[in-house]
């Protein structure tokens, strides 16, 4: 039992950077208190003591915000940061190094009995307010982002965004094509809002996928160009006009301050 009390603080260090020592840990952290009484509901619950599983869930419920049906199933190494909102539901199946945040709701779509709930799979991670409703898979190492809602399986290792959540297919880039987005975001003094292959932002990567088409049309005007000169001697390829940055300021994560 301590071994995994030890785990449990461990990775609590391991996920949260606002953890300073182990008393505030085990003190302060909720989703660690409420972890440690549905491991004393789930024993009780499956001793067939069903009402006082119950009762020890609910009193958990009200001391940390947090709603884990007895009958749940959780491994090892599971955090929830923060916490408050946080429910799971009785079939649910949570495997290890599993991270939940705030508002997240492991739910069923059925009021049948048997498996209703979804099947979280190792070193999942899911997002502040996100859904995951229905007796579902999702996979080793998935990650499900903020307020996005789920109603079908994840592959291992996606990622899933929105309402409904669409899985994010990664796009291996043509060779050169990632310098070519960098320069023309240079040239427009534009930052893709920080956006990462991990967790990409919708919007961000519409913005990129119009970066690539400017990219491409600059270069058809520039092959029309050539061909013009070479017809005709005289013609004149005047410069195209400079871009402006202080025009981008408003698309940036972080405009500039006026000094």
């Amino acid at each position: 039992m301590f071994e995994r009390l030890k785990e449990d603080v461990a990775s609590v260090f391991h996920r949260d950077p606002a953890a300073r020592n182990t008393f505030e840990v085990l003190t302060n952290y909720p989703g660690l208190h409420a972890l440690l009484l549905h491991r004393f509901s789930h024993w009780l619950w499956n001793l067939g003591l069903k009402w006082l599983a119950r009762t020890l869930s609910t009193l958990g419920r009200w001391l940390t915000g947090i709603e884990i049906h007895p009958g749940a199933t959780i491994g090892r190494r599971f955090f929830i940061d923060h916490g408050m909102g946080v429910v799971i539901g009785e079939t649910t199946i949570i495997g290890d190094d599993v991270t939940l945040y705030q508002g997240v709701t492991l739910g069923g779509t059925s009021w049948n009995k048997g498996k209703r709930h979804p099947t979280i799979g190792n070193g999942v991670v899911v997002g502040a307010g996100a859904k995951i409703l229905g007796p579902f898979e999702v996979g080793e190492g998935a990650k499900v982002g903020s307020n996005s809602v789920v109603t079908k399986a994840v592959p291992a290792g996606a990622t899933v965004v929105g309402i409904p959540g669409r899985i994010i297919a990664k796009r291996k880039p043509a060779e050169g094509e990632e310098e070519r987005r960098k320069e023309m975001e240079e040239r427009m003094g534009f930052d893709a809002y920080g956006v990462t292959e991990e967790m990409p932002d919708p919007v961000a990567r519409a913005m990129r996928s119009l970066l690539d088409h400017m990219h491409v049309v600059d270069d058809r005007i520039e092959n029309m160009c050539k061909a013009l000169r070479k017809v005709n001697s005289e013609y004149q390829n005047g410069a195209l006009p400079p871009l402006d940055e202080e025009d981008f300021d408003c698309v940036r994560d972080d405009p500039p301050r006026d000094s």
